[in-house]
Parts: structure tokens; C-alpha cells; sequence
């Protein structure tokens, strides 16, 4: 799966597209491996701009979970943008939303990823 990585500042930008299910989720999980190591503490912030994704299955959260527990003990910052209504609602459910800091849109989320941080669940 192709992440479009783009930079702005210190923060990179992934953004995949389509379905992150049974189908796609080693190869998202393996484009977004690389990018796990610089995001720590005085490193990388990670934004995931999900606006194209249009389905998630319960082994593409287990994929954003796994790189969660990596990025916090490393002191790193990953937030999620515009997610769609969907993709919210399964979020909501699994209650996901609990663990990530969520932003209705990229500009939200690379204002606060420039910012302080927010307890997860935030915004």
C-alpha cells in the first residue's frame, strides 16, 4: 500500500487510500513500519490523513495499534486526520478513538502536531 509520504517541518504526512482490511493491512502495516523509527521523542510527528480510506477492518486497527505501542514509549507523536464517517464510526465502536488523538481535518492535525500534546481522544 502506498503511503504518499509528504513533510512539513519536522511532521510527515501518510496518506493511504481504499481499504485497510484482510486484503491490505501487512502491506499498510509494512509502508508504515519505516516511518515508526524516526517518530520519537524530538523526532518525526506522524500524521495519518485517513480521508481516502473508506473502510477499516478490525486487523487494520490491530495494524495502528501495534504502531501506537511502539510510538509512545519512544516519546513519538502519531495522530490521525479525517477520517470518514465510517471509518469514525468503527473507531467509535472498538472505541480506538480512546487511544488515538483524532482531527476532523490534515489542517487541524498538523496545527496540534506543531503544538503540545493532547491526551489521546482528543480534538
Amino acid at each position: 500500500m502506498e503511503l504518499q509520504p509528504t513533510q512539513e517541518g519536522r511532521t510527515v504526512i501518510l496518506s493511504p487510500a481504499g481499504r485497510i482490511d484482510h486484503t491490505h493491512a501487512d502491506a499498510f502495516k509494512l509502508a508504515l513500519d519505516p516511518h515508526l523509527v524516526d517518530c520519537r521523542k524530538d523526532g518525526t510527528v506522524l500524521v495519518i490523513d485517513l480521508s481516502d480510506v473508506v473502510y477499516i477492518s478490525s486487523i487494520g486497527l490491530r495494524a495502528l495499534m501495534v504502531a501506537i505501542k511502539q510510538v509512545k514509549p519512544q516519546g513519538g507523536r502519531m495522530v490521525l486526520a479525517a477520517l470518514q464517517p465510517l471509518v469514525l464510526e468503527v473507531f467509535t465502536i472498538s472505541r480506538f478513538d480512546m487511544l488515538f488523538e483524532i482531527f476532523p481535518d490534515r489542517a487541524a492535525a498538523l496545527a496540534a502536531a506543531s503544538a503540545a500534546p493532547t491526551p489521546a481522544g482528543g480534538a
